[in-house]
């Protein structure tokens, strides 16, 4: 493997029971005014309460905007950028899910750097840094929290659409898995599942020449020492711990396991980045409306059996991290027990099989692939090229299901992992 690794990540992150105390400092370092935002649920919440008592204790004056929306349309970050701008904020604390952690950094973005959200899609089109950002999640899955992505939701796309900036990368990540002992089953299998997927698609992602300009080309830059640490990290806290976080919430070494695998699979991909798994469930995402995770969850089996003549030995990898062992004792066999065990997983939190089953119409799937080909800063990072007739090939076995092992043709040659 070549001797290459980057990472973008906060200046501070803390992990642990109980670290959710740990805000008030650190805000008070950072701002005299934040503004906290967070969803109208969470806004009723204690331990928002809590949070707002302790910054007052510290001297740091805060203003609560609950009205972020699952899918981030942009009619709320308005009224948050609205919100922030009145009371001259100069700190901005996402408390909540993935939405509202990307809610805080579009807030931040635009009250340092004015104009509208659609200024700034895509990559590297933020001029310079926002306003500190405290991040402090509520599930564990986005990892929303450590990287320099946020997704928003524009009624003028067909799908979300991305903006992409180190800038964006948050001051000061806070997890604490306490604030995930409520989760549901559902939500934490969504949430869980999206953590897996953002650290397979890290590890098996193309790896990229390592040129002295690579980190400057691409927010994103691909498979790397450093992201492989992390993704691996995740991958294994997550095999041991979310079956059993879905099926008893209270075990509490379990939603500990989830958490940190959640967080370190943000670190992998807030620096590898994702890829075609991500890229099919936007259109699927927006026509069904279904969770995020979720979707992505549906096709991670069928896009690692996909790449698998192109990562063979990276699953392989994977699989051992699972503690999984194929019945060949061969790189072959674990890159299949890999997949094989990656689908059992989640079909034991119940994640659907197909994308059918979320609801998407055989008549829409040349739309699916069309539009999953858009997003370009995740195609890129394939690690088996992504074109239409691919990219259709892919869609058509995750609809039709059976054994994407099976289904799904693999090129004569092998590629290196």
């Amino acid at each position: 493997m070549p001797n290459f690794g980057t990472l973008r990540v906060p200046r501070n992150i803390v992990f642990g029971a109980g670290q959710r105390r740990a805000v008030a400092g650190y805000g008070r370092e950072l701002g005299s005014r934040a503004l906290i935002v967070t969803d109208e649920r969470l806004g009723a919440d204690r331990e928002l309460r809590d949070l707002v008592d302790a910054l007052a204790a510290a001297g740091v004056r805060s203003r609560v905007f609950a009205g972020t929306m699952a899918e981030l349309p942009l009619d709320c970050l308005g009224a948050g950028c609205k919100a922030g701008a009145s009371f001259g904020a100069d700190l901005v604390i996402g408390f909540g899910g993935g939405s509202c952690l990307d809610a805080g950094k579009v807030i931040a973005l635009i009250l340092a750097h004015g104009g509208q959200p659609k200024d700034y899609y895509g990559e590297f089109a933020v001029p310079g840094p926002i306003l500190p950002v405290i991040a402090l999640p509520t599930t564990a899955g986005t990892g929303s929290e450590v990287t320099p992505v946020a997704v928003v939701g524009d009624p003028e796309r067909a799908v979300k659409v991305g903006i992409a900036s180190p800038h964006l990368i948050p001051h000061t990540a806070i997890c604490d898995p306490e604030l995930t002992y409520s989760c549901p089953p559902g939500l934490t299998a969504a949430s869980g599942a999206d953590a897996m997927t953002h650290a397979i698609e890290a590890f098996t992602n193309l790896r990229r020449e390592a040129t002295g300009s690579v980190v400057h080309e691409h927010v994103f830059v691909g498979k790397n020492a450093l992201s492989d640490h992390f993704a691996l990290l995740a991958i294994s806290h997550l095999a041991a711990g979310l079956k059993r976080a879905c099926d008893e919430g209270g075990d509490i070494e379990a939603r500990e396991r989830v958490m940190l695998g959640s967080l370190s699979a943000g670190l992998a991909f807030g620096t590898a980045g994702t890829a075609a798994a991500h890229a099919v469930q936007y259109p699927v995402g927006a026509m069904t409306h279904t969770a995020h995770g979720v979707g992505v969850a549906v096709m991670m089996p069928y896009v690692m059996a996909f790449n698998r003549d192109h990562c063979e030995g990276a699953l392989a990898e994977i699989a051992r991290a699972m503690g999984l062992a194929s019945d060949e004792g061969t790189v072959s066999g674990a890159a299949v027990a890999a997949v094989e065990g990656v689908r059992s997983l989640f079909a034991s939190i119940g994640i659907p099989r197909t994308i059918a089953e979320l609801g998407v119409r055989e008549d829409q799937l040349a739309l699916v692939a069309e539009q999953a080909l858009g997003s370009v800063r995740l195609v890129k990072n394939n690690p088996r090229p992504l074109d239409a007739a691919s990219m259709r090939l892919l869609v058509d076995a995750a609809f039709h299901g059976g054994d994407p092992l099976a289904d799904i043709p693999f090129s004569e040659t092998r590629k290196a992992s």
